[in-house]
């Protein structure tokens, strides 16, 4: 988190949402109380915990879009939920503590992509390499039954990496190798229930191996998947965990909407499971 001072923080806020001062300033008064926090030694900062903010508004006026942005801004995980969506523990639905999985989720997204982006330009080297590889085949020289490749390029070999740069070898179709992940067949379980759906897609993923097929593309489709492929083994996924959990834990923010329409107290005709429950598991 960069070190905003609520003006600063405002004035950034200014440029996409109009007008709506005081919640503006309310919430880069809690951003920067979030960066106060972070300067504190470790066992006061458990001591000290975020506020929540209530913005109440018609719709349309910027509720969602300031804590969007205020997002962008400091680089923290978010997400949007309607709490109508929820039911109470126990019931058929999704509960509360969905929410908490979707923000560690978009928050492995975000440092995920941060990582991917800072060896970008060696995963770029090693996919033109792997690309060339299949256009043009090293040349193999043997000494004593002994393979090595070749450490001087061939012209033809160098002229295709110009023409790979430029873009002109982009329509021509490559057969590379890919990794065929197993399919999971969905839609056996009830509504409101994805997140057991998508553990147990998961799961059985997991225990299935991956295999490999050869595949034909177009060598920009084969660029593009190559050069992924290179950068998630050039990434450490435990690091990328690892920050994630924490960014979730002390930057990630939680827009929940519609929580009025929760706000209500029971009828008292029967139970409602997505009122005074949800309330509680939310609070």
């Amino acid at each position: 988190m960069e070190e905003f001072t609520p003006k600063q923080i405002v004035e950034e806020l200014n440029k996409y949402v109009i007008g709506q001062y005081e919640a503006k300033k309310s919430v880069a008064i809690a951003l920067r109380n979030r960066w106060r926090r972070q300067q504190l030694p470790e066992d006061l900062r458990d001591e000290v915990v975020p506020k929540n903010i209530l913005m109440i508004g018609p719709t349309g006026v910027g509720k969602t879009e300031i804590a969007r942005r205020l997002a962008n801004l400091v680089k923290a995980p978010f997400i949007k939920v309607e709490a109508t969506k929820f039911t109470e523990v126990g019931y058929v639905g999704r509960d509360v503590e969905a929410i908490i999985r979707e923000l560690a989720e978009s928050s492995f997204k975000m440092v995920k992509e941060e990582k991917m982006a800072e060896v970008e330009e060696k995963a770029k080297k090693l996919a033109e390499e792997k690309i060339l590889d299949y256009l043009v085949p090293r040349k193999i020289r043997r000494f004593s039954n002994i393979e090595e490749n070749e450490t001087e390029e061939s012209p033809a070999r160098e002229k295709f990496r110009e023409m790979l740069r430029e873009g002109k070898l982009d329509d021509r179709i490559v057969e590379i190798e890919v990794e065929e992940k197993p399919t999971v067949v969905g839609g056996v379980i009830a509504p409101g229930m994805e997140d057991i759906e998508n553990q147990l897609k998961d799961l059985f993923s997991s225990l299935a191996p991956s295999k490999k097929k050869r595949r034909k593309m177009t060598v920009k489709d084969a660029f593009k998947y190559l050069k992924q492929q290179e950068a998630e083994k050039l990434i450490d996924m435990d690091e990328v965990a690892s920050e994630a959990i924490r960014r979730a834990e002390n930057l990630g923010i939680v827009f929940i909407d519609e929580i009025d329409k929760v706000a209500g107290k029971s009828s008292g005709s029967g139970p409602d499971v997505s009122r005074e429950g949800v309330q509680r598991d939310l609070l």
